[in-house]
């Protein structure tokens, strides 16, 4: 692998850098300190969303114009995509004989 260290070395020296190239060790093995640390679901934590606690997310891909409906309906309804899903769901659940278990939130 010394080409890749002279090409990291060469794209450093054009771009003016002065850090050294190095190579990567597939022995090393993290040491405690070094291994990334996990944040606890907490108040201190800026990614902590107490509504999301015990909940899973549920994704699809779809062409931009769905989303985009979507949110028209929701905005014409008063309402949110994620309740919307739920009740899309709940209908799903309904058609295949199963109970209707997504959770939609009564705002009246």
């Amino acid at each position: 692998m010394s080409n890749r260290k002279g090409i990291a070395e060469a794209l450093g020296r054009s771009s003016g850098s002065t850090r050294t190239a190095t190579t990567h060790n597939t022995s090393h093995k993290p040491t405690a300190q070094e291994q990334p640390k996990t944040r606890p679901a907490s108040r201190e934590n800026p990614h902590y969303r107490p509504g999301r606690q015990d909940k899973s997310n549920v994704t699809g891909y779809f062409p931009p114009e769905v989303k985009k409906q979507l949110r028209l309906i929701a905005a014409e309804e008063e309402t949110t995509i994620q309740e919307l899903l739920a009740e899309a769901l709940n209908g799903l659940f309904a058609r295949y004989g199963k109970p209707e278990i997504a959770p939609i939130n009564d705002k009246k």
